[in-house]
């Protein structure tokens, strides 16, 4: 990394350590066309006009907020309703709304935490869709997974340039949809480094991974099973803002939530038998321990026998005042253990 990145990324993230101090959110605004590509950040909405000229798709990407106000803001910059947005921060169940003069929707994305942690951020984001322009309001903590959107916007990739407004809330989702994968793709990634571990030695800190994991992948459901019906209903909407051509789009990423679907099913059924394995290895390990205890025992049990009736304080007893008779006990007592030794390994016990 070249210095001018590093200082480049200090500034972005004292940028960002300063909004949230100030509790700002972080608005992109991208504005493109076949030909050219605007791109700029902005201060407040309040009093912005975005100039729409009918020949150019916008995007403004608000980072970062659950502040209703933002949302009556961009509304009044594009003449929207204030209604629709008034769940903003209330954890809404994903879900398509069709307005007057847009379509409002309302999913869940789920990342990874940009300071490299294992730590699974979830977050609600509102889609609204427009004749030319597509709003994006993400209610958390800033960071997204919108960036190879972007990118594919800047280097003119594939068709987003070159279709409308409904190709680009596709690609978005598409973009939501992707990242679920790479988020079951580590967790397989993990299953597969625990499950030699849990066989070979099965601990608590293993059951505490496994009981992690399947928490993740129980978000991951909950965040794709209804993702699933708001794509379907995207497909089935007949609404002059969706071209039919985008609905073979749109009925590619709605297989691809049935793949992911498929894929975190699979993770909690082979996270179950995990916790059956750790349950039988542990169960095992006791019944070992529990068997070579019982050995331990009923080969002492002879021993503490003879060592008993000759610790008894009487006068006459069998070879008490012999010379040999301590060496003789001792003997007899080792041949003891060699023949309960002997039958143990026949019956496989050892």
């Amino acid at each position: 990394m070249s210095h001018s990145d590093v200082t480049s990324t200090a500034h972005e993230m004292a940028a960002q350590m300063e909004r949230r101090e100030r509790n700002q959110p972080h608005i992109t605004v991208i504005r493109y066309n076949q030909t050219e590509v605007q791109e700029y950040d902005l201060v407040q909405l309040q009093g912005h006009s975005f100039g729409q000229d009918g020949r150019s798709i916008i995007w403004v990407d608000i980072d970062g907020t659950e502040d209703a106000e933002v949302a009556r803001s961009i509304c009044d910059s594009f003449h929207l309703n204030h209604n629709v947005l008034l769940d903003v921060g209330t954890g809404l169940r994903p879900k398509v709304e069709e307005c007057d003069s847009f379509i409002h929707i309302v999913l869940r994305m789920m990342r990874y935490r940009t300071n490299g942690s294992r730590d699974i951020v979830t977050e609600q984001v509102h889609l609204l869709l427009g004749h030319d322009f597509v709003i994006s309001i993400q209610e958390g903590e800033e960071g997204d997974v919108f960036n190879s959107v972007r990118d594919r916007i800047r280097l003119n990739r594939g068709s987003i340039r070159k279709s409308g407004p409904d190709y680009l809330i596709y690609a978005l989702l598409e973009a939501v949809i992707d990242n679920y994968f790479v988020i079951l793709e580590e967790i397989g990634e993990e299953i597969e480094d625990i499950q030699d571990e849990m066989l070979n030695n099965p601990t608590a800190h293993l059951l505490r991974r496994v009981r992690d994991l399947k928490t993740s992948v129980r978000f991951v459901r909950k965040a794709v099973w209804p993702l699933r019906e708001v794509i379907g209903e995207l497909e089935r909407e007949d609404s002059p803002l969706i071209n039919d051509e985008i609905n073979a789009h749109f009925r590619r990423a709605y297989e691809h939530t049935i793949q992911a679907m498929d894929v975190a099913e699979a993770a909690r059924d082979v996270l179950s038998d995990m916790l059956d394995i750790y349950l039988s290895s542990i169960s095992n390990r006791l019944n070992q321990v529990m068997k070579t205890l019982t050995i331990i025992t009923t080969i002492f049990m002879p021993l503490s026998f003879i060592a008993g009736v000759y610790g008894m304080n009487f006068h006459f007893m069998p070879e008490l005042t012999w010379r040999f008779g301590y060496p003789l006990v001792l003997g007899a007592m080792a041949l003891i253990v060699a023949l309960m030794l002997i039958y143990f390994r026949r019956k496989d016990w050892l």
